[in-house]
């Protein structure tokens, strides 16, 4: 049976729907669509966000994992304007962009995919973003590291030797934090501080955005890498140059949606070498289309934690 969620803007607000019908977006793959997932940015298209949802109607879901229907090759696609500018993946099937279309590494299965997703996906990218501005020895940071992208950042840097520093909010899962490699916890710093800040990070990946970010790349030491790839917190960035042109700190945006075929490809192969399968189903959930929307409140108002696969079919 074929099936899809929609979210429709009206005089009246937001409605949402399961539809028996197929929404095709535009793209030049079919794929036969068996698992999503959740993401902070799926929560806000499901609440109608102008920012997020830019056609109406629009099927949500900016990652899709299935079989692509004219290879049968499990694939995955992550971003790509998915769940914002053209339909996404909370449905049976869609079409999606084939540039973007990753052939899934033979030891993940569909539902390990959707796991990894954009969150996973974005992790993996800041990591090599570290790696290729030459952080090693010292401390990372890790903020907003109970969501999705920060909890697999954790992972990773701990796998690759890293000595990892996780900020959070929300200190009661600071034993499942040390469980992912993270060596201690900080709480959350969202108020602004100094323009210069004790120097400590040698590198960050943050996925908090605003002052957060601000405070990250002030206490960032000479030479030190900041990673940028969330604005949960919020987009603005109440910031000044000292840091950058007294301690050549960089700071280094992380864009999942327009990552080219390589940059694609290079997260990827991270995410297979390192990644644990064991730790990645213990901070993962999994949940049915019917289920999403109120997931989604829950992801917006902080009650959930790590990843969530959305099954489809």
């Amino acid at each position: 049976m074929n099936q899809s969620l929609l979210v429709t803007r009206t005089d009246d607000g937001v409605t949402t729907e399961l539809r028996e019908e197929l929404f095709l977006g535009d793209g030049d793959m079919l794929v036969d669509v068996s698992h999503s997932s959740l993401n902070y940015k799926d929560a806000m298209a499901l609440r109608g966000d102008k920012g997020v949802m830019r056609v109406d109607p629009l099927v949500p879901g900016i990652d899709v994992v299935g079989t692509d229907a004219e290879s049968g090759r499990l694939v995955t696609v992550n971003g790509a304007g998915l769940g914002e500018f053209r339909h996404g993946g909370y449905t049976t099937q869609q079409r999606v962009p084939a540039d973007a279309a990753i052939p899934v590494p033979e030891r993940f299965d569909a539902w390990h995919a959707a796991a990894i997703g954009t969150a996973g996906f974005t992790a993996a990218m800041s990591v090599v973003a570290l790696h290729e501005q030459g952080v090693g020895d010292g401390e990372v940071l890790v903020t907003g590291a109970t969501g999705g992208v920060g909890s697999i950042a954790v992972h990773l840097l701990a796998r690759l030797g890293y000595d990892v520093v996780a900020s959070t909010g929300r200190p009661e899962h600071g034993d499942w934090l040390r469980d992912l490699g993270a060596g201690e916890l900080i709480g959350r710093e969202d108020e602004k501080g100094r323009p210069l800040q004790k120097a400590r990070w040698a590198g960050v990946v943050d996925c908090v955005g605003s002052h957060t970010l601000v405070n990250a790349c002030a206490q960032t030491v000479w030479g030190g890498t900041v990673t940028a790839c969330g604005l949960a917190q919020g987009p603005d960035l109440p910031a000044t140059v000292l840091p950058f042109i007294l301690r050549g700190v960089k700071l280094v945006g992380i864009n999942s949606v327009d990552a080219p075929r390589l940059v694609r490809e290079r997260a990827w192969e991270l995410l297979d070498a390192t990644l644990d399968l064991n730790v990645l189903t213990g901070l993962t959930s999994t949940i049915s289309l019917s289920d999403v929307v109120s997931a989604g409140e829950e992801l917006i108002n902080g009650q959930r934690r790590g990843r969530t696969v959305v099954e489809t079919a």
